[in-house]
């Protein structure tokens, strides 16, 4: 079949994705909206949806795939049973009595619950309640607070294990375990850029009250009663990392093994987790699990029928007509992504993207898990940047802000702190290929 409508190429994509953000924007919930996007190309297309659903249930038997109601439902019980609390107490204990330390555990914080939850959303939401009211304590301003926990929450995104990588790794077939390594080092320059700006922004101001100065033994003591009291709650990335990269477990193995932990630690050792909380979480993420099964399926479809239609292909040759420059497609590619990210969440924003420009990144010979870092750090910059900035405003809500309160400190790291970062990774692979290399040089040469 002809990939143009009404005689007009790519008329039918263009349209799609117009339902599908229009829809979104007037607040329906996003499977739906992905639902009005296929059902639109089926049926200008002509396509039988009967044929097209089998093939899409059939992709979904993938164990890849079932990590991520293991991951989801871990994310849950980390905030209820007491874990995220610990965590902090071990981040302020590193940190919190440098110049601008409580804003660096609160970074710190994101990247660990990072290593746990897997999302840019989790993070928010285990760690709001407990960072921006003692920030607010010690003389940060609330807005300020707010905007850094909200920046720093797509640390979630790129500190292994991550969700948006799950499900990046399944559409496109690339190694999850590469994806995950793939996003340490965009990480670890994310969590320096951010700690630097931090000082910078607080260091003149005299309303912020830091921790006393303290002698090493004193400081050793701190960090050895947090790390006693957090014991069990930094033994969970130990077990997702360790086991995933020890080839002890595949990551959905490791993700059920953490989430039986977290519920055995935060039940029995931590005494937080009641009985009757169990059921209540285990309700909320499975409505989180279902939106995200649902999404997977309809962008399968959307995936086949731009495949049949050899939408990709004219792509890439309209993107070969204006530009043959790898630099200004990748920079152009960028721009896209941030727009995406600005309005949708992580989990829409990885479905649309990865499918849509997969094929693009394989023409230009960008390997599959950099476009993996490219993809985590471009639609994390997108989360966080108005108008739209889903988790922004979530992180408003969480911190009972407007958004004019937070955006000058959030616009200060965004500029900052994380375009550098996505620039550096999107034109200098090493950074986020060279631990992939390192650790499975067998699969990366796979992949690409």
């Amino acid at each position: 079949m002809d990939s143009a409508l009404f005689g007009i190429p790519y008329l039918g994509l263009v349209v799609c994705l117009f339902i599908l953000i229009g829809l979104l924007i007037l607040g329906l919930p996003a499977p739906f909206a992905f639902m009005g996007g296929v059902v639109f190309l089926i049926y200008v297309y002509g396509f039988d949806a009967g044929a097209q659903l089998p093939v899409a249930f059939h992709k979904m038997k993938s164990l890849t795939l079932l990590s991520l109601p293991f991951f989801i439902m871990l994310g849950g019980f980390m905030t209820v049973g007491g874990i995220s609390e610990r965590l902090v107490a071990v981040a302020e204990a590193l940190v919190g009595r440098i110049t601008g330390g409580l804003g660096m555990v609160a970074i710190v914080s994101c990247a660990i619950v990072g290593a746990i939850a897997g999302t840019c959303s989790a993070a928010v939401a285990a760690l709001g309640g407990l960072i921006i009211p003692e920030m607010e304590k010690r003389g940060y301003s609330r807005g300020y607070a707010t905007g850094l926990l909200a920046v720093s929450s797509v640390l979630g995104q790129l500190i292994p294990p991550s969700v948006p990588m799950i499900l990046y790794g399944f559409i496109t077939m690339t190694s999850v375990t590469a994806c995950f390594l793939a996003g340490i080092g965009p990480g670890i320059l994310t969590i320096i850029i951010y700690c630097t700006v931090n000082y910078f922004m607080v260091r003149n101001n005299r309303n912020i009250r830091k921790l006393p100065a303290v002698g090493f033994k004193a400081r050793a003591r701190q960090l050895g009663k947090a790390t006693r009291r957090g014991f069990f709650a930094l033994s969970m990335p130990v077990i997702l990392l360790g086991g995933i990269y020890g080839g002890i477990f595949t990551p959905t193995e490791a993700a059920a093994v953490a989430l039986v932990v977290a519920i055995f630690v935060g039940l029995l050792i931590h005494r937080d987790l009641k009985f009757r909380d169990i059921g209540k979480v285990f309700a909320t993420q499975a409505c989180t699990t279902g939106v995200v099964v649902l999404m997977v399926i309809f962008v399968l479809i959307l995936s086949r029928i731009m495949t049949m239609q050899n939408i990709p292909q004219d792509m890439i040759r309209f993107v070969s007509g204006v530009t043959e420059n790898y630099y200004l497609t990748l920079l152009l590619v960028n721009i896209f992504l941030v727009i995406l990210g600005m309005i949708v969440d992580d989990f829409t924003g990885t479905l649309l993207a990865a499918p849509l420009l997969f094929p693009l990144m394989m023409h230009l010979g960008v390997h599959p898990v950099h476009f993996a870092a490219i993809l985590g750090v471009n639609l994390g910059l997108g989360n966080v940047t108005p108008p739209m900035a889903p988790i922004l405003y979530l992180a408003g809500r969480v911190g009972n802000v407007t958004i004019d309160e937070m955006i000058k400190p959030a616009l200060t790291f965004m500029i900052f702190g994380a375009v550098p970062v996505l620039l550096v990774t999107t034109f200098w692979p090493d950074l986020s290929l060279w631990l992939p290399r390192l650790i499975m040089p067998r699969a990366m040469g796979i992949v690409g």
